[in-house]
């Protein structure tokens, strides 16, 4: 009986070694990553790394010189939190298959992540009445319905 232990152990270490080796593959490329994102005017162009932190802007063509200091602060903001969304997503992507559960005879179980606790705002690229809020809503309402 303690050959099929031995052989579950080896296996679930094989495995564990395979996960911790592609999660390091997965965070080195996303050290290197980044995203570059233009506002919706055109004005500013911000690009965020793999962790969300601003590492470029740009002003593009001098248009900011036409606007007002709250203009520029809300294409600035509104680039910089269409990026960090986007380097977000991709996070979510990349670690996308640590979450399931291993093929049928595995040893590895999903890990559960709380995306937007993990990410807050930037998933919804800081966009009012989407993501958390609206999320948390959904899931009052659901509880209200069970009881």
């Amino acid at each position: 009986m303690s050959e099929p232990l031995q052989e579950r152990i080896a296996q679930a270490m094989a495995e564990l070694q395979a996960t911790q080796a592609a999660v390091a593959r997965a965070e080195a490329d996303l050290r290197q990553a980044s995203a570059t994102v233009r506002s919706n005017d055109r004005v500013v162009e911000a690009t965020v790394g793999g962790q969300g932190e601003l590492t470029g802007l740009k002003f593009l063509d001098n248009k900011h010189q036409n606007m007002t200091g709250p203009q520029l602060a809300a294409s600035i903001l509104e680039a910089v939190q269409q990026g960090r969304a986007q380097m977000a997503r991709r996070v979510m992507d990349t670690f996308e298959p640590f979450t399931r559960p291993g093929p049928e005879g595995s040893m590895r179980r999903g890990v559960d992540l709380d995306w937007n606790r993990v990410f807050g705002s930037a998933l919804d690229g800081g966009q009012p009445g989407s993501g958390r809020a609206s999320k948390n809503r959904l899931r009052d309402e659901i509880h209200e319905d069970s009881d």
